[in-house]
């Protein structure tokens, strides 16, 4: 496999129609392994390492990458919970920036970065690449003719709140398979819906790939809200008909140019101040593995613990630049 320099910016996974550069920050790695996995799952896993490193961004250009391919990282450093450092490349981790999530998290041991049930400042040395989602490659191109934000003022607007799966879950003018669905949002029966009503923009709760909860999984239920983000990025691969491989992206913007095309604006309700991964006993997905002091707000007294401003366990910390650069960086996306 070849393998080029790249550029560190931007950050994740950015397919130019020759092959894909891969971008990931770290202030504390000492290596970091780029993971590929097969389209059906089957465990094979080719790793290579990012030798490129410019002011903290890991990256690398690989020629034939295309669309649909799904990775993850494991990134070596210190594992030093007490310093609030949590490096551990047995854990597999989400793209902070991946724009796609394929997968479930399956609640194992293994996701967690220490042994579950022992000693929290233990290091697990389980792979956790088997219950790990995947974070996908997409295709950045989309046709959008000429679509415009209808840009209606706000004393004119009627806003219109839902929840994308509930919606549309049981609505009898809808296909059953397209039900609870983006492309059901999109749906003739939804717009004249919504035009017969008046509404002139649509607000979705949140849609970022979310997590359904650890605890809510042993009970047998499943998070319906989606207010628990572990990927800003990606549009909920649970809210899409046509596919988890990418295909999620490309039927979020279908529907978003059909809403522009009824004159309908779409309003995102977004979720930056925590992430899915809870505080120093929850699993490490992403952030927490990544670089857990720029992400996350550590206690000044002790920094094993994370801040719980928000409580869920963590707060993002907004202090450091590369977190801030993440929340805006996700803002501006979802509006291009």
């Amino acid at each position: 496999m070849q393998v080029w320099p790249g550029e560190r910016y931007p950050l994740g996974a950015t397919y130019d129609g020759m092959g894909t550069n891969f971008a990931i920050f770290s202030e504390v790695a000492e290596k970091i392994e780029l993971c590929l996995f097969d389209e059906w799952d089957t465990g094979a896993e080719r790793r290579v390492e990012l030798r490129e490193v410019d002011a903290y961004v890991w990256h690398a250009y690989i020629p034939g990458i295309e669309p649909g391919q799904r990775y993850g990282y494991r990134v070596h450093g210190p594992y030093d919970p007490a310093n609030g450092v949590r490096c551990n490349p047995h854990k597999l981790l989400l793209d902070p920036y991946a724009k796609a999530v394929d997968g479930e998290v399956s609640w194992d041991p293994a996701v967690y970065d220490y042994e579950l049930g022992g000693d929290p400042d233990r290091m697990s040395q389980t792979d956790s690449a088997p219950f790990m989602p995947k974070s996908v490659v997409v295709n950045p191109y989309f046709d959008w003719g000429n679509d415009r934000p209808p840009r209606i003022p706000y004393h004119h607007s009627v806003i219109y709140e839902a929840h994308v799966r509930g919606l549309t879950m049981r609505h009898p003018g809808i296909p059953e398979e397209l039900r609870g669905t983006y492309a059901a949002i999109a749906s003739p029966v939804m717009i004249d819906y919504f035009r017969q009503l008046g509404v002139t923009a649509i607000e979705l709760m949140p849609v970022h790939e979310f997590v359904h909860d650890h605890r809510l999984a042993d009970l047998g239920m499943r998070n319906y809200w989606g207010y628990n983000s572990i990927g800003f990025f990606a549009p909920h691969h649970g809210y899409s008909a046509l596919g988890r491989l990418g295909q999620q992206v490309q039927e979020f913007r279908g529907m978003v140019k059909a809403l522009h095309a009824a004159g309908i604006e779409v309003i995102l309700d977004v979720v930056y101040n925590h992430t899915a991964e809870g505080n120093h006993l929850g699993p490490t997905l992403s952030f927490k593995g990544v670089d857990a002091p720029s992400y996350y707000r550590l206690s000044e007294e002790d920094r094993r613990y994370f801040v719980d401003y928000t409580g869920t366990g963590n707060s993002l910390n907004v202090r450091s630049p590369h977190s801030l650069q993440l929340i805006m960086d996700s803002l501006r996306y979802w509006v291009t």
